[in-house]
């Protein structure tokens, strides 16, 4: 509201203030909540498990983060609130892994030499996908520590 005087006459002007609520960070999409239930059954209970040695990883540099199980994928908390930097999507066969990374040819040829399954860059969220098994998981371990503890950093800079 704004009051303006004009000789002995007082006008007020009124602005409505709309506000978006759709984003948490600068671009992620604000989610219902599920929980571990919803995702063992949407993938299953081993590919979540999977998630669980992941955050394991993560733990050895950030003890207070905690899965968050979102509808449309598996987000990490700390305090409650959002940090992103890797997502899990659960499957049946194996759990995708995506951690938000800028996209560099030295990236890519590494994760090439690899031997993983990657899958294409995703543009929009600016997140390499990586299809993991139970034995990826076990193989590159160092590897897959190394992507996240990055993803972490350049996230937390």
């Amino acid at each position: 509201m704004n009051a303006f005087k004009i000789g002995e006459h007082l006008s007020l002007i009124f602005t409505t203030v709309m506000l978006n609520l759709g984003l948490v960070d600068e671009d992620e999409e604000v989610q219902e909540v599920t929980n571990r239930d919803y995702w063992e059954h949407r993938g299953t209970k081993e590919t979540v498990a999977m998630a669980d040695e992941l955050l394991a990883v993560i733990h050895k540099f950030d003890p207070k983060l905690e899965l968050k199980y979102n509808k449309f994928y598996v987000g990490l908390a700390k305090n409650d609130q959002p940090n992103n930097f890797v997502s899990f999507r659960p499957k049946r066969n194996h759990l995708r892994l995506e951690p938000r990374l800028p996209r560099t040819d030295e990236l890519d040829a590494q994760l090439e030499k690899s031997g993983l399954d990657v899958m294409d860059y995703d543009e929009r969220w600016r997140r390499y996908r990586v299809r993991l098994t139970k034995s990826d998981l076990e193989k590159h371990r160092d590897f897959i520590s190394e992507l996240l503890h990055q993803a972490y950093t350049i996230s937390n800079s």
